[in-house]
């Protein structure tokens, strides 16, 4: 009613009724019953989620859709254990009284965006919604953990990018997600 009143109801219509995807419904009941259920997961089994997961998790994430369509945040996956465990550390500084926020998870996704862009902020997250809604649909456990832009002005941050190599200008959709093992 609200999209009737703003002239917006029968373009919206046809949009919907038009995709391919979703032929003549409006939405597939079963992933609107994902997105109500899915939840934060703070225990993690100590082993590592198997790659073919891993990856369908990471490349739902490159379907977020972003500002102008540019597709600029880099997905950053950590299964290294020194790795892991460097992150933690160095979030940890960010946080009072909480040792392990990643609450001792094998794999780390860090999703990071170019400030310079035009929704960095926004595009990450949408990135990192794409990212959580997937792990649960594959049966994954995931948690938002804060302080990511923090993390990386650190020295310790900048060194760990500087690994990576980041930050870099990246085309379109190349080089998105990065695997460090």
């Amino acid at each position: 009613d609200r999209l009737r009143s703003r002239g917006l109801g029968d373009v919206y219509k046809r949009q919907v009724y038009k995709n391919k995807f979703l032929g003549n419904r409006i939405m597939n009941t079963e992933g609107l019953e994902m997105l109500k259920h899915r939840r934060s997961v703070r225990k993690f089994q100590t082993k590592q989620i198997e790659t073919e997961i891993l990856n369908q998790i990471l490349e739902a994430g490159t379907y977020a859709p972003t500002a102008n369509g540019k597709q600029q945040p880099v997905i950053v996956a950590v299964q290294n254990a020194d790795t892991v465990m460097k992150i933690d550390t160095i979030n940890a500084k960010f946080r009072k009284g909480q040792e392990h926020p990643y609450y001792g998870a094998p794999t780390i996704i860090l999703v990071l965006s170019n400030p310079e862009t035009i929704a960095p902020v926004e595009d990450g997250c949408l990135v990192a919604g794409n990212i959580m809604n997937a792990a649960y649909a594959v049966g994954v456990g995931s948690c938002w953990i804060h302080f990511c832009r923090e993390m990386f002005e650190t020295e310790d941050g900048k060194n760990l990018l500087k690994q990576w190599g980041l930050p870099k200008p990246l085309p379109r959709k190349k080089d998105y997600i990065i695997h460090v093992k």
